[in-house]
């Protein structure tokens, strides 16, 4: 039996796109292998927000080709999709997929595979070029390059505007297990910021059909799960390019009536989508995790201005503080960038200012990395890497004080915490850990299994994580 492994970079939609991509490998009757070297094929699911994770994509490939040279390695996400010629051109490459035609690399594995058992037989066309035979055709895909040769890589690409399937499937096991899988219902984005590449690549916004998404959560629950995760690259877009159209609110609502999911948590919605509509279906049920995540990107007005934001910075306050009047323990996130190009010291002020005031809890912070083809990376007066290091430093430190502030207020509350699978000890004593529904982090006293939900006395704070002890 055919094996393969799946190499996974980048965000919960790529991670989404892998378990989707590894269902259907499975349901042709390929076996997931535990490590690179026992696979058949590796798909390599690239992430391209920025030149690190370029440079990290290119390396594993790399490491690939050494640790396993037999095998037919198939690149495809985001970075493959932005420049796949780049990507061609390592040895050990096979195929390059673009997200355009990600939905068509398990049925390509087949035919892959076909031609490979082909190739090794004695006087086969396949065996003059190391045993690949090009294909003829690709059914609906646009071919680039085809080249019969482990030198050169076939490219399979498209326009990604074109795009209208939703690739996705649970994400499961990990770090947590089984505890949180994460759904994606949304993928694509029609907002076209100055610096993200995520248009590009991803293309216009697309929905999971309501229907599609309570029965995917139903079957969780029948297989465990007591929280999943709702993701997308645009979460708060979800259902306008349905018909009929739907909203996020509508689902929200549906979910919970329709599913016996215990809690239910959402990954990053983009601040203006943070509505009193959706504020007061976290405030009515308490089985919707008291967690939002809202992309900040700058406190200054004017740099807003300059990434194509559709917000200034007291619009995004009122929200947060909409947030916090009508569910003053909720974990409030924001995302952050460092040394946008023209960002002055009063901008950098400006942002520090904000965060400083707000009502956050943590930060996600990002230097600025300009990504071929956005608007951003043509500006002038792109700021230097030290300057971008510095500041980017000191927002994570103020994202430090904002964490520890929150942390310390929660000592002594009682909340609801999910146990995840992992489990230690030290001179304490045995602990597990644990996920509260405002998204902190908690040592519990005591040895428990994963995916259990316990009531639990928050007593203090250790190594950056709560302590807590059964209520």
């Amino acid at each position: 039996m055919a094996t393969f492994f799946i190499e996974q970079f980048g965000c919960r939609a790529t991670q989404a796109d892998a378990a989707a991509i590894e269902r259907q490998l499975v349901e042709r009757g390929y076996e997931s292998s535990a490590d690179v070297r026992g696979a058949d094929v590796v798909v390599v699911n690239t992430c391209t927000v920025t030149a690190a994770a370029d440079l990290q994509a290119r390396q594993a490939i790399r490491a690939i080709h050494r640790d396993n040279p037999a095998a037919q390695v198939i690149v495809t996400g985001c970075y493959a999709q932005r420049a796949p010629e780049e990507i061609a051109a390592l040895e050990g490459v096979s195929w390059v997929v673009g997200n355009s035609h990600k939905p068509e690399i398990p049925r390509l594995v087949q035919e892959m595979r076909q031609r490979l058992s082909v190739g090794f037989q004695s006087g086969s066309p396949a065996s003059e070029h190391g045993g690949f035979v090009p294909l003829s055709t690709i059914r609906g895909g646009e071919m680039l390059s085809s080249v019969a040769s482990r030198a050169r890589a076939e490219i399979l690409t498209g326009d990604i505007r074109q795009q209208t399937e939703l690739l996705a499937a649970p994400v499961e096991g990990g770090e947590a297990g089984h505890t949180r899988p994460v759904l994606k219902i949304q993928d694509g984005c029609d907002r076209h910021c100055s610096y993200c590449v995520i248009p590009q690549v991803r293309g216009r916004s697309r929905s999971l059909a309501p229907f599609v998404v309570v029965d995917e959560i139903r079957e969780l629950c029948a297989r465990g799960a007591r929280e999943v995760v709702l993701s997308g690259i645009d979460l708060g877009n979800y259902g306008r390019d349905l018909a009929p159209r739907a909203a996020l609110e509508e689902l929200l609502r549906r979910i919970l009536e329709e599913t016996p999911i215990e809690r239910l948590r959402l990954s990053s919605v983009e601040p203006m989508d943070v509505t009193e509509d959706l504020i007061m279906i976290f405030e009515a049920n308490d089985r919707m995790a008291r967690h939002f995540h809202m992309p900040l990107q700058s406190g200054s007005d004017r740099i807003l201005g300059a990434m194509h934001r559709w917000y200034r910075a007291e619009h995004y306050a009122r929200r947060a503080e909409l947030v916090r009047e009508h569910l003053p323990h909720a974990a409030i996130g924001a995302d952050v960038i460092a040394g946008f190009p023209g960002e002055t010291e009063d901008d950098h002020r400006a942002t520090l200012a904000l965060i400083e005031r707000l009502p956050l809890t943590y930060l996600h912070v990002f230097s600025f990395s300009a990504r071929p083809g956005t608007p951003a990376a043509e500006l002038r007066n792109q700021n230097s890497e030290g300057v971008i290091d510095r500041r980017a430093g000191e927002l994570r430190a103020f994202g430090e004080k904002k964490k520890a502030a929150f942390q310390a207020n929660q000592v002594g509350t009682e909340t609801r915490a999910l146990t995840l699978n992992r489990s230690g000890a030290d001179h304490g004593g045995s602990w597990t850990r644990a996920l509260t529904t405002n998204y902190a982090n908690l040592r519990i006293r005591g040895a428990y299994p994963p995916n259990q939900f316990l009531d639990v006395r928050v007593v203090g704070e250790r190594d950056g994580q709560l302590v807590g002890v059964l209520a």
